[in-house]
């Protein structure tokens, strides 16, 4: 099965620890991850084809639908504002494309503000298999969440550590490693720039190892934190 390419976002707020992560829960009768807190994201569509970077402009358009989060730039450069987002909604509730309703607005997707992290490909004996690129981004303004009806049953501002807790969100493992590898970033800011720095990860490829004692498998890794 060949990977579809998709995108997803770590929206975050704060700069300094305690900052926040936003995660949503899937649906339990979802075919991927049920009940699992994952992040927004999904897979390229055409209308993201028609950008120079679709992985961007598909994780910026999954995440406004699924949490309602708009990154994109009006006149001027300036950050959509809470209004122009729930404009654009309205829109897309008129039967319009995300990023039809965005030129109807006056507005861009702003492909600056997200920060490359890291690039996952699904086992090969899974059935559904994603290449999935991990942005980071800082959420723009004061942007309130409005996650989708039926698509996601919670949204919630979680810190790293929050995330990973023992009691935590139940968590899929490539969510599990990918705030593993940033949880040693006291400031969101810093963990910005030095990502901004470095070249382009190569993919993370999992492999599937049978457990000796039992069914099942143990999920294998070469995920490396970004801060150690």
């Amino acid at each position: 099965m060949v990977p579809r390419p998709s995108a997803s976002l770590l929206v975050i707020d704060g700069r300094r620890r305690p900052w926040r992560v936003l995660m949503m829960q899937r649906p339990g009768g979802a075919e991927f991850a049920p009940d699992a807190y994952v992040f927004p994201g999904g897979s390229v569509q055409r209308e993201d084809e028609r950008w120079s970077d679709p992985y961007r402009a598909a994780a910026i358009r999954e995440t406004f639908e699924e949490v309602g989060i708009l990154f994109a730039r009006g006149h001027g450069g300036r950050l959509a504002s809470d209004r122009e987002s729930r404009a654009v909604g309205e829109a897309l509730g008129r039967g319009l494309e995300f990023f039809a309703a965005l030129a109807e607005m006056g507005l861009r997707p702003a492909f600056d503000r997200l920060t490359l992290l890291t690039r996952w490909i699904t086992p090969e004996p899974m059935r559904r298999r994603f290449d999935t690129r991990f942005y980071l981004a800082r959420r723009p303004g004061r942007q309130q969440v409005l996650p989708a009806a039926g698509e996601v049953v919670d949204c919630v501002w979680l810190s790293v550590s929050e995330a990973l807790d023992e009691g935590g969100p139940t968590l899929v493992h490539a969510t599990r490693r990918i705030l593993e590898a940033i949880e040693g970033a006291s400031d969101a800011t810093a963990l910005i720039a030095r990502l901004r720095h470095l070249s382009e990860p190569a993919p993370i490829r999992p492999v599937l190892r049978p457990r000796p004692d039992g069914p099942g498998y143990d999920v294998l890794d070469d995920a490396q934190p970004v801060f150690s």
